[in-house]
């Protein structure tokens, strides 16, 4: 009866895995790990040949103001999902950033490019957390982990590919983002006439009893939130400046620039196998667990990078296995997130903990790129790196662990009131 019983429970998920709702939403942050490399990819173009009298100096405005424009649209778009619905929202978002990244190639100076980032920044940063927001809401509380690393795959799938594209069309950088922004409009449609509203969203908007954003910084919330919110802001300063420094930092270690710039497909390569292993693991051995173990290990593995290795096979297997635990563990703090507050706010939770996460992919390659200017990124860049995954060990070690059924246990947490937020 059991077997019967754990048969019929794994369908079900597939099913679910399979449908429309999972689909769109992992396009959708696809589309995000897409804009994660495409700026990265054009810069170098962009410089060389002066377009519209681009230098270092403006480049690297034009790539902050993306930053921040996406962290503005996480903040923001969380209240607006928790009051007018995940799909409204998404649709919305999406419009915004496929418009503008579209426009982007037509800008005719430095000042409207990087406004047209900004304003495309906006949609995007809205995207991810409400996808995952709206898919987190369309598994069993039981999956959500699952769930959440299962989203984020498209994420790191959509860096891959634009390293792809690029490699062929470089010097090209127009079509880069012609080829982001229809996609985005490519796929509004199909949004529409498929993507239905979280059903949990359309339960809790008839309840009588309703939560306030403020409840984030209140008991019992308090705690989660600025766990969350420090564990996130480490996650992601990992996740962009690996990203943005990993190649240059291998390459000051010794390495031939073939061999660092295949190692960053590597690690990303690493981080989607690490995604699906995190999500199912979490799920059966809870979130917090979990995620503690993934900062550890990419703590180590990250000080182990500044050792030289003379073995390519070795040394691709380190990096490979770094990305399995270091970017999928910034996605646990989302799926921690999906489970420990109720849907009233769990836009906004997701929201805000993503807002500040981009704070620290702003911050990331900022220190990375100093400490290279400086001469130290050999071994320093590296040990930075450890600390910063250590840190967000730490973080998660202060939130409450989560019970069977997401919420905070009552032993940890304090017995829970509705009058504070928590609504069962």
């Amino acid at each position: 009866m059991r077997t019967a019983v754990r048969y019929a429970n794994r369908l079900s998920m597939m099913r679910k895995l399979l449908s429309w709702p999972a689909a769109l939403c992992w396009l959708t942050v696809l589309l995000d790990g897409y804009d994660l490399v495409v700026l990265g990819a054009a810069i170098p173009t962009l410089i060389e040949h002066h377009h519209l009298g681009f230098t270092a100096a403006r480049a690297t405005f034009a790539a902050t103001i993306s930053l921040v424009g996406v962290a503005i649209g996480a903040a923001g778009s969380g209240p607006l999902a928790d009051r007018f619905g995940r799909r409204s929202v998404l649709l919305a978002s999406i419009a915004l950033f496929s418009v503008f990244t579209t426009a982007l190639p037509l800008a005719g100076s430095v000042a409207v490019f990087g406004a047209f980032r900004l304003l495309a920044g906006l949609g995007l940063g809205s995207c991810m957390p409400t996808a995952l927001t709206l898919m987190a809401e369309h598994m069993p509380a039981s999956r959500r982990a699952f769930a959440s690393t299962i989203t984020m795959t498209g994420y790191h799938t959509g860096a891959v590919i634009t390293s792809l594209i690029a490699l062929r069309l470089i010097p090209h950088w127009q079509p880069l983002f012609y080829a982001g922004g229809v996609a985005g409009l490519l796929l509004l449609p199909v949004m529409w006439a498929k993507l239905p509203e979280s059903e949990a969203y359309l339960a809790r908007r008839t309840a009588p009893n309703r939560v306030r954003p403020t409840v984030l910084l209140q008991r019992p919330y308090l705690r989660v939130t600025l766990g969350v919110w420090v564990g996130s802001f480490m996650g992601l300063l990992l996740v962009y400046g690996l990203n943005t420094w990993l190649p240059k930092l291998m390459r000051d270690a010794g390495y031939n620039m073939s061999t660092s710039l295949t190692l960053l497909l590597v690690l990303n390569i690493g981080a989607i196998i690490g995604l699906l292993i995190a999500g199912a693991l979490a799920d059966r051995q809870g979130i917090k667990q979990t995620a503690l173990v993934w900062f550890g290990a990419g703590a180590v593995l990250l000080a182990l990078l500044s050792v030289q290795v003379s073995s390519s096979l070795l040394l691709d297997a380190l990096v490979l296995v770094t990305g399995v635990f270091v970017f999928s563990a910034q996605v646990l703090v989302y799926a921690y997130v999906t489970q420990a507050y109720p849907a009233e706010v769990r836009a906004t939770a997701l929201g805000l903990a993503a807002s500040v996460g981009r704070l620290g992919a702003i911050l990331g390659p900022t220190i990375t790129g100093w400490l290279i200017v400086a001469g130290s990124a050999n071994p320093w860049g590296f040990y930075f790196f450890a600390v910063v995954a250590a840190c967000g060990l730490l973080a998660m070690a202060i939130v409450p662990r989560l019970a069977a059924a997401g919420r905070p246990t009552v032993a940890e947490h304090g017995a829970l009131d509705t009058s504070k937020g928590y609504v069962a």
